[in-house]
């Protein structure tokens, strides 16, 4: 299987693309723009909003026009079609060199993040939390993460994945309604050659389709860690993955040009665009976020 370009997004950092059933549309961040986007299947127009800080991820709410964002301070209520914003939750004030990254939401509507540490080379500093739905924040008992990526959760909302990229590991540990967290295990780990895992999404079938930094294609693992499907993106920073449209069959994956050298961005003028695939299955809608707050 092979991606094609949907929209020429030129992303400086495209991430987190969620689709939404209600208006037929598909969101994504781009973390370096500082900006959202939506992509409407009806009419093929895209909508671009500015934001006052980066958005590392976002949850729908049960409000087509109600987003939850993971900005780089903290979280915040956002309202698309008015344009405000409720004040800010700080996350690690105290971590001057940390942002909100890669994040879902779990069954039960609690929204699930974790944080990437822009000062390499030390151990790892940033942590996982949950989001309840009066904006209240808590940390979770998970090992401490450099670049926090892969947050999805399984069909029965029992298994929760993610990943610290650089390890280039994937990881699952057990997770409980109530919201406790068992202890982790590793669930597949990348060679060097297929690069890092980044984003993303369980299919209907307890697959996990995961887009591979610097590894030009998105991979498919049963629920044992077993590679059983391959999608092949024509750039080589995929960074993570939806399932959307009317059916769910259709396999939504957004892209960087960040850190891209001249002549690779010459080779691949697509970075930073959002690529779409059929025949992959049918995916899940993702969970939305609980809240009858409003900005």
């Amino acid at each position: 299987m092979s991606a094609e370009l949907l929209v020429d997004a030129k992303a400086r950092l495209g991430e987190c693309p969620l689709w939404c059933e209600k208006t037929g549309r598909l969101y994504w961040t781009d973390i370096e723009g500082a900006a959202i986007s939506a992509w409407t299947m009806a009419d093929g127009s895209v909508r671009r909003w500015a934001l006052p800080e980066r958005l590392g991820s976002f949850a729908l709410c049960e409000q087509p026009s109600l987003l939850l964002l993971g900005l780089a301070s903290g979280v915040a209520l956002y309202d698309l079609e008015r344009e405000t914003m409720t004040p800010i939750v700080r996350v690690e004030a105290e971590q001057p060199t940390t942002r909100i990254n890669d994040g879902r939401c779990d069954p039960q509507g609690r929204f699930v993040f974790g944080m990437f540490d822009a000062e390499p080379g030390r151990p790892p500093a940033g942590g996982f939390y949950r989001v309840h739905a009066d904006l209240s924040v808590e940390r979770l008992p998970l090992p401490p993460a450099a670049v926090a990526n892969s947050l999805a959760f399984s069909p029965d909302g029992r298994r929760l994945y993610f990943a610290d990229s650089p390890t280039r590991e994937i990881s699952w540990a057990p997770y409980d309604p109530d919201g406790r967290i068992g202890a982790p295990r590793r669930f597949v780990r990348l060679s060097a050659a297929e690069g890092f895992p980044d984003g993303s999404a369980v299919d209907a079938d307890a697959g996990l389709w995961n887009a591979q930094w610097d590894g030009g294609c998105v991979v498919r693992y049963d629920a044992h860690g077993r590679e059983t499907r391959r999608v092949a993106v024509p750039v080589t920073r995929p960074s993570c993955v939806a399932f959307g449209g009317a059916a769910l069959d259709r396999l939504f994956i957004t892209s960087a040009r960040i850190g891209l050298s001249p002549e690779k961005l010459q080779s691949q003028p697509q970075a930073g665009g959002i690529f779409h695939a059929s025949g992959a299955g049918r995916g899940r809608l993702e969970h939305r976020f609980a809240t009858n707050l409003r900005p």
